[in-house]
């Protein structure tokens, strides 16, 4: 039996995770959320410091005391324009959430395998974000997103030798609610205008990329980052 640490996997992309992970024989989803759910049996607010290190014992509990992988996707994507008073600590929080809370379970990863003499894979969903910044609204977001990138290439080069691999995936806009109101509310036809493909991703084809990074990508793939963005950003 596999057991995988999946965080954020309430709903949206995070819930098509967990749904696809679960469905593969032999996989066990330990799924996260800030409240504890009927599918969410583990709860941990990870935009405070002390809710990584709850979250991975608790985690490490209920597994029986192994852990064989952690898709990083909980985050927040919150507008915090630069005009607001509370900038600072607004930021604080959404780098908080996005990239210290999954650094930190990173690290208990690595650690975790290491003790046990064996390895282990880390997906991170980071952003397009990260390669082309966001809206001046959103620094703090594609800042945590760019670092995510970062630090998967510096896990995946540290650890390839022990087993350890990790891998980025870097969606664009990914429909999280009904299709109308979703495209509305990102800028309508102007947001389609810049997608090639002519809509934006769904949570499915973000699920099944994890799917493959968790269960068949090769070794040799360590360290990749893969974008999902309907061409809207190509490098």
């Amino acid at each position: 039996m596999t057991t995988i640490l999946v965080t954020g996997s309430s709903r949206g992309i995070g819930a098509a995770i967990r749904a696809s992970l679960t469905a593969a024989p032999g996989i066990r989803v330990l799924g996260h959320a800030t409240r504890v759910g009927p599918d969410t049996p583990l709860a941990a607010d990870l935009s405070t410091a002390s809710g990584p290190a709850l979250l991975w014992d608790a985690a490490l509990d209920q597994a029986g005391g192994a852990i064989d992988m952690l898709v990083n996707n909980a985050g927040i994507f919150e507008a915090n324009p630069i005009e607001a008073g509370d900038w600072s600590d607004n930021g604080a929080r959404t780098m908080q959430a996005n990239l210290t809370a999954s650094a930190e379970l990173c690290r208990r990863a690595v650690l975790h395998w290491r003790e046990r003499g064996v390895g282990g894979r880390i997906v991170n969903i980071a952003s397009r974000a990260a390669h082309r910044g966001d809206s001046p609204a959103h620094w703090h977001y594609a800042a945590s997103k760019g670092g995510m990138v970062a630090m998967t290439k510096t896990i995946a080069r540290g650890y390839a030798a022990e087993g350890i691999l990790a891998f980025a995936v870097c969606p664009g806009f990914t429909m999280t609610g009904p299709a109308d109101e979703y495209v509305a509310s990102r800028g309508g036809d102007a947001l389609l205008a810049d997608i090639p493909l002519g809509r934006v991703a769904s949570p499915e084809e973000i699920a099944a990329t994890v799917r493959f990074l968790c269960l068949d990508a090769p070794p040799s793939m360590t360290g990749a980052v893969l974008d999902i963005n309907g061409a809207s950003y190509v490098r």
